[in-house]
C-alpha cells in the first residue's frame, strides 16, 4: 500500500513514515542517539526490508556507514556504535556495516533505494558548535 493510499484513508503516519523508514519514532531516536555518540562525523543510511516496506514489527534494520568526503575511509568507531546498538534496549537487531569495505555491487543494491537517517558532521563544525554551546551561542 502506498503511502498516498495511506494518507486517503486518513492514517496518521509518522515522519520517519513519510520518508520511506519504517520505524517507530521511538526506535529512531534511540538509534540516532547512539549514532550521534559512536559515530558523530559519519552519515549513515538505512536500506533493506524497512526502506523497502517489506518487512515486520521484528525486522532488524540495516544500515550502512559513510564518510562523504571520503567513502574509502574506514570507520574506525565502528565496533563501539555496534556493542551500543547490541547493549541498549531497542527491541530490533540493528545491523551496520561500513560502506568502506563492502564490495561495490552492494555499494549499487543500497543506492536503488535508501533513507539519509544521520547527515555528516564536519569535525571542524563538531567542535565549533560544542564551543558556541560552552559559550551558551555568544561569540566574543
Amino acid at each position: 500500500m502506498s503511502w498516498n493510499t495511506n494518507w486517503a484513508r486518513g492514517q496518521n503516519l509518522t515522519a520517519t513514515e513519510l520518508s520511506g523508514l519504517h520505524l517507530p519514532d521511538s526506535y529512531l531516536h534511540m538509534v540516532q542517539d547512539i549514532l550521534r555518540t559512536h559515530l558523530p562525523e559519519a552519515e549513515v543510511w538505512a536500506y533493506g526490508s524497512r526502506v523497502n516496506g517489506d518487512y515486520y514489527d521484528t525486522s532488524d534494520l540495516d544500515l550502512v556507514v559513510r564518510q562523504p568526503g571520503n567513502l574509502r575511509c574506514r570507520q574506525s568507531r565502528l565496533d563501539d556504535a555496534v556493542e551500543a546498538f547490541s547493549e541498549s534496549n531497542l527491541p530490533i537487531i540493528v545491523q551496520l556495516v561500513d560502506w568502506a569495505t563492502i564490495p561495490a555491487a552492494f555499494h549499487d543494491e543500497i543506492l536503488v533505494n535508501y533513507v539519509v537517517i544521520k547527515a555528516a558532521t564536519d569535525p571542524v563544525d563538531a567542535g565549533k558548535a560544542e564551543r558556541d554551546s560552552a559559550n551558551d551561542g555568544f561569540r566574543p
